[in-house]
């Protein structure tokens, strides 16, 4: 799993190594494509799993990701 679309993150990151020679500016962007991959990641997340709810209990989705219920229903609500 963690090859899960290792081409596109390393040509993003080194895209934006190569755009930035001042160092302190590149630490600076890295950390903010970190916070914006994190959020994004959420955001997706949590409309995955409202659309795995449509017609489906917490439970079952629960069931579905190998989580409790409660947490399908936590993540959904993660971008709010």
């Amino acid at each position: 799993m963690t090859e899960l679309l290792k081409p596109q993150r390393d040509a993003l990151i080194g895209e934006l190594i190569e755009q930035e020679p001042d160092l302190v500016e590149r630490c600076r962007k890295l950390d903010e494509l970190g916070r914006l991959f994190e959020r994004d990641v959420k955001e997706a997340k949590a409309a995955t799993v409202n659309a795995l709810h449509e017609g489906r209990s917490w439970n079952q989705v629960g069931e579905l990701l190998g989580v409790s219920g409660s947490r399908a229903e936590q993540i959904s609500r993660a971008a709010r």
